[in-house]
């Protein structure tokens, strides 16, 4: 465990309180420098429990957890008692306290708020709603899994003193403007010996319902179907400007999940008063409970120390910008011709025996989107696999291979029945205000694979013309267009799109390639299962590590270069001007970018883009000539 003066893992909030104590100014600023301090080393933050390896019930309340997430909706800010003094009712001496990364104020039984002091201050909080990232493979999980060290012990059941109460009702008896959110009771005392006093709290009443009740009756509002793992309502203090909805997160903060203001709430039901009151309240019953969840299901996290990640996949460094993750890159770049040979080979037998396909493949998992010209993504790489077989089932396990291979990927059956029922585009629900998911809200570099194998002949009602309409969207511009009621917006991505079809696909992508099986298995899964046994383990790692760090890698061309690439697509217009078009160059450049990186060069030269123009030809031919036997394919 973590040594030191002070056990900051067990009790984040007695070293915030000594913090607070020693620093009368900027107090909160040495708060989130002494947290970041304790957890550049490695081997100390790995013994901070994580909520996505450790089941809610084992972790202690008010302890230092992480969680690793992706922003699902962004909630109104919120008020809270940043600073206040409670009077001590028989010595009237006055004590300072503070009210950050808590849901509940300090107050004993003798004891009341000093509203009026000087020293009184509100502050203002951000709340984002956060669930696991989705898709996230099961080898992810289970490396962080296996590197945290803190598992966490199953916690006593604790009742929380009733002399506790919430920020938000002691800041409306200072203020009480008619829309705030929350109604206090008269005081700490008054509410010490009575259930009657009203209270509009953001705790729902939890004690009203066991667990398995509120499983039921709350969605927790993950994009795709089936996924599990917390949702949590994390609390942020500092910098949520610089946060945006879809980012992935990985956040450290205090784990509350105090069902006090429930307890409170289910004495004010029994007594026959209701915690919501019209005239006071102008949050909808829908709105208090999806924005107040039981804490048992939906816990806080007031977040201290919060990273954007850039990647999910724990065996790279979070970041690439320091000395010593710039020496472990430079370790790797060595080996990474030999790991492409590898992956090439191993993908090839994974597409039967084609290699060119495997190319390709191989390029698709690389791409990502580096920039963006006024509307155009750059460096997307769509790849329509064409050909595939379609009654062995050879899909299903193309993509648990992949599933091996990427840290976050799904895959789109493009039955009629789902692209008729399923939501894809997010929508605001503004009764309940909030953002209801869609299937294409995904995080960055999510691989996403559409089946379209599985299509088949029927009618697409308006839903399914919305989403067929919306995975054009993504596939072209790389952005999703939520829907508002009154107004969509557009929500920028960078999700790798792969479509499996028999023929050329309904859809558009950036490259079709044509699937030539050299073999068909007799048996589609034991084929497939027996070509990741026969990969090692360290050779899987590495694959694991190539396909990410290539995304994260910088690239760029010479002036000498692009002037040779110039000169030369002048040429090629020169012999063949109908069929080269400007498209043509763009295609060619994303691909010769792709080989570079692929080969771990960060500089486009002449002979890899050489390269690239011959397996475009390779890849144009094969088209042509499956077109000419078919005589109907494009």
């Amino acid at each position: 465990m973590p040594g030191g003066g002070d056990d900051w893992v067990n009790h984040p909030l007695g070293a915030v309180h000594r913090i607070f104590a020693q620093n009368s100014a900027g107090w909160e600023k040495k708060v989130v420098e002494y947290f970041w301090e304790k957890l550049k080393d490695t081997t100390a933050a790995n013994w901070v429990p994580s909520l996505n390896d450790v089941p809610l019930h084992y972790l202690k309340p008010n302890s230092l957890v992480k969680f690793r997430c992706m922003v699902q909706d962004m909630f109104d800010p919120e008020f809270y008692m940043g600073i206040y003094e409670t009077l001590e009712l028989n010595a009237k001496s006055k004590i300072l306290r503070f009210g950050k990364y808590k849901d509940v104020a300090e107050c004993g039984p003798q004891q009341e708020i000093a509203l009026d002091s000087p020293k009184y201050v509100t502050r203002e909080r951000q709340t984002f709603y956060c669930i696991p990232v989705p898709g996230e493979s099961e080898w992810v999980k289970e490396i962080y899994a296996s590197a945290c060290q803190a598992r966490g012990n199953p916690s006593t059941s604790y009742t929380p003193s009733r002399h506790k109460r919430s920020y938000e009702e002691d800041e409306d008896m200072e203020m009480h403007p008619p829309k705030l959110k929350e109604q206090c009771a008269a005081g700490c005392s008054a509410s010490q010996g009575s259930g009657d006093a009203k209270r509009l709290e953001k705790e729902p009443p939890t004690g009203q319902q066991n667990l398995s009740n509120c499983t039921t009756s709350i969605d927790l509002n993950f994009p795709l179907p089936g996924e599990k793992g917390p949702a949590c309502l994390v609390k942020i203090y500092e910098d949520w400007d610089s946060f945006k909805v879809n980012d992935m997160l990985e956040v450290y903060g205090v784990l509350s999940v105090d069902p006090a203001l429930g307890v409170i709430n289910e004495e004010s039901s029994k007594g026959g008063l209701s915690i919501l009151d019209p005239t006071e309240c102008m949050d909808t019953m829908e709105e208090q409970r999806v924005h107040s969840p039981p804490p048992s299901l939906v816990p806080r996290l007031h977040a201290i120390v919060t990273r954007k990640l850039q990647h999910v996949n724990p065996l790279l460094p979070l970041t690439l910008n320091d000395k010593e993750n710039q020496d472990f890159i430079a370790n790797i770049m060595p080996e990474l011709s030999t790991v492409r040979a590898e992956l090439l080979g191993f993908l090839t037998h994974v597409l039967l025996g084609d290699s060119l396909a495997a190319e390709y493949l191989l390029l698709h998992f690389i791409s990502t989107v580096y920039s963006r010209r006024d509307i155009l993504p750059l460096g997307k790489f769509t790849v329509n696999l064409s050909g595939c077989p379609r009654n062995n089932g050879y899909t299903k396990y193309l993509h648990k291979t992949i599933q091996q291979l990427v840290p976050s990927s799904y895959c789109l059956p493009m039955t009629l029945h789902n692209m008729n029922t399923l939501r894809f585009i997010p929508h605001k629900d503004y009764t309940a205000n909030r953002l209801v998911t869609g299937v294409l809200q995904l995080a960055s570099n999510t691989s996403l694979m559409l089946d379209e194998t599985l299509l088949e002949q029927g009618q697409l009602d308006s839903t399914g013309v919305r989403n067929v309409t919306a995975l054009g969207n993504l596939i072209t511009w790389q952005k999703v267009d939520y829907d508002f009621n009154y107004h969509r917006m557009e929500f920028p991505c960078n999700i790798n799109v792969l479509i499996t079809s028999e023929g050329r696909s309904l859809l558009p992508s950036d490259c079709q390639v044509h699937l030539q099986a050299q073999m068909i298995p007799a048996n589609v899964e034991e084929y497939m299962t027996n070509l990741l046994m026969a990969v090692l383990p360290s050779m899987l790692r590495k694959f694991r590590m190539y396909l990410s760090l290539l995304r994260l890698m910088d690239y760029s061309i010479s002036d000498e270069v692009t002037k040779a690439v110039e000169e030369d697509f002048v040429e090629m217009r020169k012999g063949d001007p109908q069929s080269i078009t400007a498209e043509d160059l763009h295609q060619l450049l994303v691909v010769a970018r792709l080989i570079s990186l692929s080969a771990g060069h960060r500089t486009l030269s002449c002979e890899r883009w050489q390269q690239a123009k011959q397996l475009e030809v390779l890849r144009r031919s094969r088209i042509q000539q499956k077109a000419h036997v078919n005589g109907n394919e494009p």
